[in-house]
């Protein structure tokens, strides 16, 4: 049953990783759920609260970084309001045409909420462009987050 519930969090937190790259998937609370029923199996023998608080704190920073980025990255590059829900219903929108969707709908609705709130189409491409940049730097940072948990996880149980 040891090794079941070693190698059945390895496969979930896998997946969780591979699944961070699709947005609005949990896949931090994947992690954490990974984490709790390899624990439920084995009687909570493996993970500590030191660890399982040091768990907590990485997948709140996880959900906090994806948010902010996108934030920092609209920012930085002067979009406003309208290019940030355009990024976001993009985003939605494009879960529903697969990966090119997911990274080419948030860009161009970004840019077209832009256009429609009065910018130039230099600005509107550029503010466009920097919530694309900061989606994708949010999404890389906590893809990091999400291996650094499995790793702590991975440490304490084999």
């Amino acid at each position: 049953m040891e090794a079941f519930a070693h190698w059945l969090f390895v496969a979930l937190w896998g997946l969780a990783v591979l699944l961070t790259f699709l947005p609005f998937f949990p896949a931090t609370l994947l992690i954490l759920a990974a984490a709790f029923l390899h624990e439920l199996l084995l009687g909570f023998q493996d993970l500590s609260v030191g660890l399982w608080l040091l768990l907590g704190a990485l997948a709140l920073l996880a959900m906090a970084v994806d948010n902010l980025a996108a934030l920092l990255g609209a920012r930085r590059y002067g979009a406003g309001r309208a290019g940030l829900w355009g990024a976001f219903l993009g985003a939605l929108l494009g879960l529903l045409l697969g990966v090119w969707g997911v990274l080419v709908l948030p860009f161009l609705l970004a840019w077209l909420f832009e256009l429609f709130s009065g910018r130039g189409p230099k600005e509107a491409l550029r503010a466009a462009w920097g919530t694309l940049v900061g989606l994708m730097g949010g999404v890389v940072a906590k893809a990091i987050l999400h291996v650094a948990m499995g790793l702590l996880v991975i440490q304490a149980i084999f």
